[in-house]
Order: structure tokens, then C-alpha cells, then sequence
């Protein structure tokens, strides 16, 4: 099987440091590796696998000989970059939401939509992390029995928004024990102690766009009706890693919680912890540093018919991010098809 040369580009980013230590925790196998990254940060050295690295610039000929880019720099350099690297011949699996909803470009979670691989015509797009860890959690319950319709709360961890808001969270947190004053500037609300029903900016029709994200990405990438009603609400929460998440399904044909408990128990990627009435359940204090996605409080819905409501939790860095790119890449390489 050919060996890829890899680049990460957003290499000292923080989901750039998630996917340098997954890389090495799945011992994923290449002939070179190169870690690319703004000119501020170019010259840098970081050590990987006992080795050390001098971080490259990432400008357009820095794509000359790598096959698979593994990028997390933001969708700005997505635009500017991604087109440059596939015109290089690279594969671009990219983090950012610059191109997940473009027509001719596959939106993947790595044991969910894998087929859809074969179809890139250069870019890959990893989805949104709050539409990745519910996914995995999705897809073996609507292979079963077929979405109708879904509403969905998503409750984010600030590390979702990056370093700034990890630190803002520490810092406010700090003063409001202290009872000091503190100026926010990441979110437009205190975060410490708070929860923000703001995500992303708002769209014309009253949600935010981290809201449709979720309801556009999976309507693409389980391959449902383009009217299939979908809602979301979306909370930045005082967590530092871990977004969780309460799911109401209605599905097309009859499924019970115990079914339903029984899918999930044998899903790739799922955990399931549901022993309410001895306090088991997921948290996401438990999923940070973790790789599946947890599911608990499997029951059955009284507001609608046919529907089962659950809660599921997942590290955002992770599933939400570094790990799905990473198993989008290994299966690049499994395929072959860089």
C-alpha cells in the first residue's frame, strides 16, 4: 500500500496539537510529514514521534509533494489555500465550514458516509463538531428505522471557539470568585457561571448559523429529504472541553427505547451508558480526553409519535474535530484514492 506524505496545516492550533497526537496515538503511516502554519508561527519546531520539526509557512509551492493536507486553520486560509494544495495534487481534508456545503465536495464522518470519499474531487470537508458526534449516534438508529424529523439542543464547551475562549472562561471565572470585575471580549455575554444561547452569528430566519449547520450537514451527510424537518438550538456553556447534546428523533417506522438501546450498543464509535435510576448517564466532564460518543437517557418521547429522545456527549477537540479528520485520512489511504 503507497505511504502519503502529509502536511498538517494549522499544526500549532489547538485542534492542530489534537490531530498531531492522534496521528501518533492510531501510529497512522506515512513516507514524510510536514507541519505548515501562518508566518507568525513559520520557523517554530515541534517535536513528533521522538523527532523534531521546523514549522513551514504555509504558502502555496509548501503544498509541492504532499498528498494529504490535514488543515485546521480557519476557513479564511481554507479559501485562500485548499484549491492551491489540490491543484499541487493533494487531498485537502478541511476543518473548517468554507466548503462543507458546496455541491462536488463529500462531507464525511469516518464510519457513517465513508463511500462518499470515492466522490471528492480534491476537498473533503470534516462537518461542524456538534453535527459530528451526533452522527455517529444517528446513523445506525435511521439505517433502522428513517428520519422524519428531529430537534436537537446542543450545549457547547468554550474550547469550541478556541484558545481565546478557553482563557476567557479561566480568567472570568477567576474574577467572578474574587468578585473582581472582568471585561469579556470573545462572547458578547459573561460566560463564566452563564449559559449563551449564541452560537455563530444570527441568520435572517432568527437561528444562528452554527444552528443550521447542523441542520443543513445532516440532511447532507445522511443523505436525507432536503425538507426533512430538522431544528436546532445551539448554548455555549462554562465547560472547557465537551459539548453534549439533547436529540428528539421522530422516525418513519417503529422503533422502541429498547430497540433503539440495542442498535446503539453495537455501533462503531458509540458508547451507550443508560442506568438512570442508578445516576448513570453521560457528562461531559467524563467524554473529554475520550473518543467515543456516549449516549444515555434512551427513552421514549411523549410529545411526539414514534420518536425517541436521548443525550449524548462527546470531546469536541476529538470526534468534533482532530479525531474525524485523522479517520478521514486513514481511510484516504485505505482507499487509496490520493
Amino acid at each position: 500500500m503507497r505511504k502519503p506524505v502529509i502536511g498538517v496545516l494549522g499544526a500549532t492550533g489547538v485542534v492542530g496539537r489534537h490531530i498531531l497526537e492522534i496521528l501518533a496515538e492510531n501510529n497512522v503511516e506515512f513516507e514524510d510529514i510536514k507541519f505548515l502554519a501562518s508566518k507568525k508561527s513559520a520557523g517554530k519546531e515541534i517535536e513528533f514521534k521522538g523527532k523534531k520539526y521546523t514549522v513551514i509557512e504555509a504558502t502555496p509551492d509548501a503544498f509541492e509533494g504532499i498528498n494529504i493536507v490535514l488543515a485546521s486553520a480557519g476557513g479564511s486560509t481554507s479559501l485562500a489555500l485548499a484549491k492551491e494544495a489540490v491543484k499541487r495534487g493533494a487531498v485537502y481534508i478541511d476543518n473548517s465550514s468554507a466548503f462543507r456545503m458546496e455541491k462536488d465536495v463529500p462531507l464525511v464522518i469516518a464510519g457513517v458516509n465513508d463511500e462518499d470519499i470515492k466522490l471528492h474531487k480534491g476537498i473533503i470537508a470534516n462537518p461542524n463538531c456538534s453535527t459530528s458526534q451526533l452522527m455517529l449516534v444517528l446513523k445506525p438508529l435511521h439505517d433502522y428505522a428513517g428520519i422524519k424529523r428531529m430537534i436537537v439542543s446542543t450545549y457547547q464547551s468554550v474550547s469550541g471557539a478556541g484558545l481565546e475562549a478557553i482563557n476567557e472562561l479561566r480568567n472570568s471565572t477567576i474574577a467572578a470568585n474574587e468578585n473582581k470585575p472582568f471585561e469579556n471580549k470573545k462572547f458578547k455575554k459573561p460566560i463564566a457561571y452563564n449559559c449563551i444561547p449564541q452560537i455563530d452569528d444570527f441568520c435572517d430566519n432568527g437561528y444562528t448559523k452554527e444552528e443550521m449547520k447542523v441542520t443543513n450537514e445532516s440532511r447532507k451527510i445522511l443523505h436525507l429529504k432536503p425538507d426533512t424537518p430538522i431544528s436546532c438550538t445551539a448554548v455555549r456553556v462554562p465547560v472547557f472541553v465537551g459539548h453534549s447534546e439533547a436529540v428528539t428523533v421522530e422516525f418513519e417506522r417503529d422503533i422502541t427505547p429498547e430497540k433503539a438501546r440495542e442498535i446503539l450498543e453495537k455501533a462503531w464509535g458509540v458508547e451507550v451508558i443508560d442506568n438512570p435510576k442508578e445516576f448513570e448517564f453521560p457528562t461531559a466532564l467524563m467524554a473529554a480526553g475520550k473518543n467515543p460518543v456516549y449516549v444515555g437517557r434512551i427513552r421514549k418521547d411523549i410529545a411526539f409519535d414514534n420518536a425517541i429522545t436521548f443525550w449524548c456527549v462527546a470531546d469536541n477537540l476529538r470526534i468534533g474535530a482532530a479525531l474525524n479528520t485523522v479517520r478521514i485520512a486513514e481511510k484516504v489511504i485505505e482507499m487509496q484514492v490520493f
